[in-house]
């Protein structure tokens, strides 16, 4: 994966900067909140902190769970069967409670679209698997799969 590089201009690092704390919280509402998707904007906010935090940058990309994720989708543009399966269900619980909630036919219709083209979109993405790949490579750390400094 590509280095974080900041950029030049510090007027376009703090709106870098802004905007992927936007992100970021918009990604964490995401996990509540039906409809809002979290992923996106988890994604968002590692490509703005790339260019205006290095400290933010780097946190995110160690986090436990979205850091794998989110170097999966930089280097790739993929992700892990368990993860895709996982967001599948939770896109059904949240689509299907926020239609059956709906009074209105065009608000359930509309949730349906809505939905449906996700669904197209996470289908569309590429399925691999994270871990073989990390625990064979000569670089990474045989008990923890990471990547050895």
């Amino acid at each position: 994966m590509t280095e974080a590089r900041l950029h030049d201009n510090r007027w376009l690092r703090l709106a870098c900067l802004a905007v992927g704390l936007c992100a970021l919280v918009l990604g964490l509402a995401g996990i509540l909140l039906p409809v809002l998707p979290t992923t996106p904007f988890i994604l968002l906010a590692a490509a703005c902190f790339a260019r205006s935090s290095l400290r933010f940058h780097g946190w995110l990309l160690e986090h436990r769970i979205a850091g794998p994720l989110i170097r999966e989708w930089h280097e790739h543009r993929a992700m892990p069967l368990k993860a895709k399966r996982f967001a599948y269900v939770l896109m059904a619980i949240s689509f299907g409670s926020s239609i059956l909630i709906m009074e209105s036919a065009w608000h359930r219709g509309l949730l349906a679209l809505v939905g449906l083209t996700l669904l197209f979109f996470l289908w569309r993405v590429p399925v691999r698997e994270i871990r073989a790949e990390r625990e064979s490579s000569p670089l990474s750390d045989p008990e923890t799969g990471k990547i050895r400094p």
